[in-house]
């Protein structure tokens, strides 16, 4: 299978710097259910021509729609879904599970990808999809390339090559809408990894650093070991990036897959000034060289050093070329300026200072300090990368003209061939036509996206035929090849979806999440009927009491490893067990969802943290009024929520729960531990839900708690 190169497109512009510079396929959103909801994006109309555009010039094209989706929204939803596909978009990539189970049973032709905002982190999860339909996954950006190559299902493996990395795992992060209220599973991210926090370990406290930032994926150094596995498709990362940077980008990889001769050096060099927080090459390469934390934006390339500084001037030592309309800035985090005077050693105003020389620009910045000077905007780079070449599709031609019969002249793109005869052809009474007139006129493909140098002309000597008539045979056939091209759509098919009925016990009371044992103990005497510890230890201890479930760990390569008799689970697999529960951190947003679980035999379900009580209930109605399905589903209501997962020991601290913390500008503090080769973070706060409504399980997450905390909390919130 032919290697595919995916790029971004944030706007029209993306896309057209996408496509003329390489790119095999693009991915976009439209305006609702994308995962990068602060893009431009697309309208309806402007998405139509987005997938002509593709088309035309045979680059396949992905919607997202990988948020995820409230039971109120369903409708909406599915009504894009029925838009893109009627207008022949070739897939589209979603994240809720619910949403992609569904609509794989109405639109049976219509490919989906698995996002990786789906948390494609397991073998497991991957072979549900695999069974469900799904044409590709995104895996998680936590897989090394070795798990990666242990995935033997026949599904097609994307994997992201270059740009910005969630810190979480899959991006599967709560943290943006447990400290606000924009959620980054919809599309809503607040950057929360990209502020400031400071690491507190008992009384000590760190200075404020970018504890939780990210540098910038960067593979090209290592490319052919990706070229040689089992990977479908390499994804660049950039959305809400320039136009400029997706074109740039897109020729980097398309040159390094073609093999072409660069300067990867220098290449580099250019990609640092678009963008970069300095690179890294994930853990594709299991690599430990992951955080930037100093700075969380784009640093640019270093281009010389401040030499003096005055209340108007800024004098520098240039070590790259320095040219007017430039951005600066005055070292890795500090905000920066546009040049808009420069001047040279003698301090005359130019356009342009060479390296190795003096510039001196305004202190426009009020800068007090010698510092580093980056350049983070090369004008010239950017005004040439606005001048890409256009690409061309091949065309051959086949002309027949035979003295006495109609002149006949056929197109071909390889795929699809257009005949168009004129008139009849006589023989010459002056000045015959002759092959290479013919050649000429054929080859005036001018604006057209195409081009040829294959024509093939079987003619009869000394015939005439009209110069004008090959030019408008020639327009009638690029005209018609473009439209044919432009306006590919598939058939579409759509089933009418039944769901089959299912039984499911309803439950009555509480359940618990511990971490000690005196808290187990404490639950098991107040009467919960189901207690989930993590500890496998303490689960063997107890496990002949009925009430007692081990929690699984989330984000496990291989999760049937980890089943025993009685589990709560937070990843999308098919159950082997009868005593399966659903976690919250399923993301279960409506009752597609819920039901995919329980038919599939999950024993109950733990409702998104994310949706507000209204919400909850309003899913518990729905799994009644179009499922049958009476079930008193599990809410939180009390506890300290995981906003994020993160791969390794970023934060260098011991395996203790209840020793570290980290503390934000606004003095907010997150506890933090350290397990299974796992960084958690939990939220500042403990949430706290009185619901009233009967239809319910309470949920309750200990965390520290000792036995009167919980007795206390539980007699205000039962």
């Amino acid at each position: 299978m032919k290697k595919e190169l995916l790029s971004p497109a944030g706007d029209m512009e993306s896309l057209l710097e996408a496509i003329h510079n390489g790119a095999d396929a693009v991915y976009l959103a439209m305006k609702s259910f994308g995962a990068r909801k602060f893009a431009k994006n697309f309208s309806k109309e402007e998405i139509i021509e987005a997938i002509k555009l593709c088309h035309l010039y045979g680059v396949r094209i992905y919607v997202t729609m990988n948020t995820l989706v409230k039971e109120s929204e369903v409708e909406d939803f599915l009504e894009q879904v029925k838009y893109l596909h009627i207008n022949g978009v070739d897939a589209i990539i979603m994240q809720d599970f619910g949403m992609i189970s569904l609509v794989r049973k109405m639109y049976p032709n219509l490919e989906i990808h698995a996002s990786t905002q789906a948390n494609n982190s397991s073998l497991d999860t991957i072979k549900m999809f695999y069974e469900m339909g799904v044409k590709r996954v995104v895996v998680s950006r936590e897989l090394t390339l070795e798990e990666i190559k242990q995935i033997n299902f026949p599904i097609e493996i994307e994997t992201f090559i270059h740009g910005a990395l969630c810190i979480c795992y899959s991006g599967n992060c709560l943290m943006s809408s447990m400290i606000g209220t924009r959620s980054g599973n919809r599309g809503e991210c607040a950057g929360s990894c990209r502020l400031k926090y400071a690491l507190k370990d008992n009384d000590k406290t760190s200075p404020y650093e970018y504890l939780l930032s990210t540098k910038e994926l960067n593979t090209s150094t290592k490319f052919s070991s990706l070229l040689n596995s089992n990977i479908t498709s390499f994804k660049i990362e950039g959305r809400m990036k320039s136009a400029e940077y997706v074109g740039f980008i897109t020729k980097f990889y398309r040159n390094i897959i073609d093999n072409k001769n660069i300067n990867l050096k220098e290449e580099t060099e250019k990609l640092k000034v678009l963008f970069n927080r300095k690179f890294t090459e994930g853990n594709l390469f299991k690599t430990d060289n992951l955080m930037n934390t100093k700075s969380p934006n784009h640093i640019g390339i270093e281009i010389g050093k401040v030499l003096e500084v005055t209340n108007k001037y800024i004098k520098i030592k240039l070590t790259k070329e320095l040219n007017q309309e430039d951005g600066i800035r005055f070292n890795e985090s500090s905000s920066g300026m546009i040049v808009n005077f420069l001047y040279d050693k003698n301090m005359k105003l130019t356009n342009s200072v060479k390296a190795n020389d003096i510039a001196y620009i305004d202190n426009k910045v009020d800068l007090k300090r010698k510092d580093t000077i980056y350049k983070t905007i090369d004008k010239k780079l950017v005004d040439s990368l606005k001048k890409y070449d256009l690409k061309k599709i091949p065309v051959k031609y086949k002309v027949i003209a035979k003295c006495g019969s109609n002149l006949s002249i056929k197109i071909s793109d390889g795929e699809n061939e257009i005949i168009k005869e004129g008139s009849p052809v006589e023989k010459s009474k002056t000045s015959p036509i002759t092959k290479e007139r013919i050649e000429i006129q054929l080859k005036k493909l001018g604006n057209t996206p195409f081009i040829t140098n294959n024509i093939n002309i079987e003619m009869d000597n000394d015939i005439f035929i009209s110069i004008g008539e090959i030019n408008e045979i020639r327009r009638y056939l690029t005209n018609s090849l473009i439209d044919i091209r432009s306006n590919y759509k598939k058939d579409v098919i759509e089933e009418k979806v039944d769901f089959k009925n299912i039984e499911v016990k309803k439950e009555s009371g509480m359940v618990a999440t511990c971490y000690k044992e005196t808290q187990l103990l404490k639950c098991l005497s107040m009467g919960f009927i189901r207690i989930y510890v993590k500890d496998i230890n303490l689960y063997e201890k107890y496990k002949n009491h009925k009430e007692v479930y081990y929690y699984v760990e989330r984000n496990t390569f291989n999760i049937s490893n980890n089943l025993v008799e009685k589990n709560l689970v937070s990843e999308y697999l098919i159950p082997k067990k009868d005593n399966l529960i659903g976690n919250y951190f399923l993301n279960i947003y409506n009752s597609y969802s819920a039901y995919y679980l329980l038919e599939k035999g999950f024993k109950n379900i733990c409702l998104s943290v994310e949706l507000d009580s209204n919400e909850q209930i309003e899913i518990i109605k729905a799994l009644k009024d179009k499922f049958k399905i009476d079930i008193n589903p599990e809410i939180l209501v009390y506890g300290r929520c995981e906003n994020m997962i993160i791969k390794g020991n970023i934060l260098n601290i011991t395996n203790d729960k209840y020793r570290y913390s980290l503390l934000d500008l606004r003095k907010r503090e997150f506890k933090v531990y350290f397990e299974n080769n796992k960084t958690y973070i939990l939220d500042s706060k403990t949430q706290s839900v009185n619901i009233k409504s009967p239809s319910v399980i309470k949920r309750f997450d200990f965390y520290d708690e000792d036995d009167k905390t919980i007795e206390k909390i539980v007699n205000e919130l039962k």
